[in-house]
């Protein structure tokens, strides 16, 4: 079996000691800005593939569904594909998506972000469950 090998993000350590390297894989990014995402109202669900969908309907939440990471030498670029509820004005839900996905990545990981692209794949039309 091959071994999925992603390149780290790398940051030094910051405070009054150098203590050395932290490296962080796309996959925790992926994670946080999803789960940033779905924070959003509006925000009906995140786009997956045919994988994750079978793994969630198996009972098994998926939480970096719907986020592709790149890293290069401008920076770090975001890009969200989410499914937005029927109703919502879209280019607002999609603003503070791509606020509140910058500002949670910068909080959690100090890393700044070249851009957060926002594609918006569907539309929810059925009513969300009351709870």
């Amino acid at each position: 079996m091959v071994e999925k090998t992603a390149p780290y993000v790398r940051m030094k350590s910051h405070g009054a000691q150098d203590l050395g390297n932290i490296e962080v894989a796309p996959e925790v990014l992926e994670i946080i800005a999803s789960i940033a995402a779905t924070d959003i109202a509006g925000v009906a669900s995140m786009r997956g593939n045919f994988a994750s969908d079978v793994v969630e309907r198996l009972g098994k939440k998926v939480h970096g569904k719907g986020i592709k990471t790149e890293l290069s030498e401008e920076g770090l670029a975001i890009d969200v594909y989410c499914v937005i509820d029927y109703g919502v004005s879209i280019p607002k839900t999609a603003l503070k998506i791509q606020e509140q996905v910058r500002q949670t990545l910068e909080n959690m990981t100090s890393l700044q972000t070249q851009e957060v692209n926002v594609h918006i794949t569907g539309v929810n039309f059925e009513p969300k469950p009351t709870e």
